[in-house]
């Protein structure tokens, strides 16, 4: 186990995510449900993953505006459909 306290955790609660975005949990916890924002489900509890606002930092910062998460939700879900279709990875 890592003991390092300064170290970036690989998943966040959504409690955390939530906070990091400074919205409310109650928000973040809906667009998970409507599959608008990537979590990892464990039997009743979501984790986000570090990478995923990592990624929404990165296309704010590139983008140099306002970055719609649903836009990147709908890129992310045509990029796995074509993988699926082609053969790729099929999660």
């Amino acid at each position: 186990m890592d003991t390092n306290q300064n170290a970036v955790p690989t998943f966040y609660t959504v409690g955390e995510a939530a906070r990091v975005l400074r919205v409310n949990p109650v928000t973040l916890y809906r667009a998970i449900r409507d599959d608008a924002f990537p979590a990892v489900r464990i039997r009743t509890r979501y984790v986000v993953p570090a990478a995923a606002l990592a990624e929404l930092v990165a296309e704010v910062t590139a983008s140099g505006g306002c970055v719609d998460i649903a836009d990147l939700i709908a890129k992310r879900r045509k990029a796995q459909e074509a993988a699926r279709l082609s053969g790729g990875a099929s999660w």
